[in-house]
């Protein structure tokens, strides 16, 4: 059994993260964004910023089911998955979220207890799909192997500076899309890979990280905020980079990381 309805098409390459953005700036930010052309608004309880986040959408005038709306649980929340659901869902101003996600692992017991109150909301029809972030692949299969339900999405930090060649495929033969966030924030932007990688494309540093995590399959989440970050993190689906590139950008990985949460 999948915890997957999303779009036939899936997630879409950019979607735009909200994290440390709040108030009017967040109002402006998500507006913006949805006026360039972004379709995916990515937020979170522990964000303490959905208000606004659903403020920039209103403001923005796109049908509601136009749009895809993640948002996700705190584990510090257990216990209180549907009080917590409903009042992101009155902060946000819409009646259901698209995918919801348990914010990061518990132990076992405790990210299987919450899980179950996730099946319960989709099909209440509170969400349309429920996923995971921040789990590593051995809590994913635990998760599955336990419940009989397979996250449709496994949102974690996924970028050079800790690259794992197996994440995404282990991920895929599950049927689990991975996303990556923290593009920007988790990586050495001045590595001489990149600048030279971004030279020879005439692109920016940001829009080669995500082309290659597109070259790996991988949709992201990427915070931006001037209207030109915005607009040019949407162009990466117009140039490709090489298998020798994404090589060497695979190369700048010391060692696989697990502990970069967002």
């Amino acid at each position: 059994m999948s915890g997957r309805t999303l779009p036939a098409d899936g997630l879409p390459p950019v979607s735009l993260g909200t994290w440390q953005l709040w108030g009017g700036e967040a109002i402006r930010g998500v507006r913006e964004a949805l006026d360039l052309g972004y379709r995916c608004v990515d937020t979170a309880t522990g964000y303490r910023n959905e208000q606004a986040v659903g403020a920039g959408i209103r403001a923005s005038g796109i049908r509601r089911d136009d749009l895809l709306i993640v948002t996700k649980f705190p584990e510090e929340d257990a216990g209180r998955e549907r009080e917590t659901l409903a009042r992101s869902l009155e902060l946000l101003g819409v009646e259901y979220v698209d995918l919801w996600l348990i914010h990061g692992p518990l132990d076992a017991e405790g990210s299987l207890a919450v899980w179950r109150r996730f099946i319960e909301a989709r099909e209440a029809g509170l969400v349309r799909a429920i996923g995971v972030s921040n789990f590593r692949p051995a809590q994913v299969d635990d998760l599955v192997a336990r419940s009989g339900v397979v996250p449709a999405v496994n949102q974690v930090a996924f970028g050079p500076r800790y690259f794992d060649p197996a994440l995404a495929p282990h991920h895929a033969a599950l049927g689990i899309v991975v996303q990556g966030h923290s593009p920007f924030s988790e990586n050495d932007l001045g590595h001489p890979v990149l600048r030279a990688t971004a030279e020879r494309h005439g692109r920016s540093v940001h829009q080669v990280l995500l082309r290659w995590h597109l070259e790996h399959g991988v949709p992201t989440v990427a915070k931006a905020v001037s209207p030109a970050h915005l607009a040019g993190n949407l162009t990466v689906r117009d140039f490709s980079l090489t298998p020798a590139e994404v090589a060497a950008i695979d190369r700048i990985a010391g060692r696989a990381r697990t502990d970069v949460v967002a």
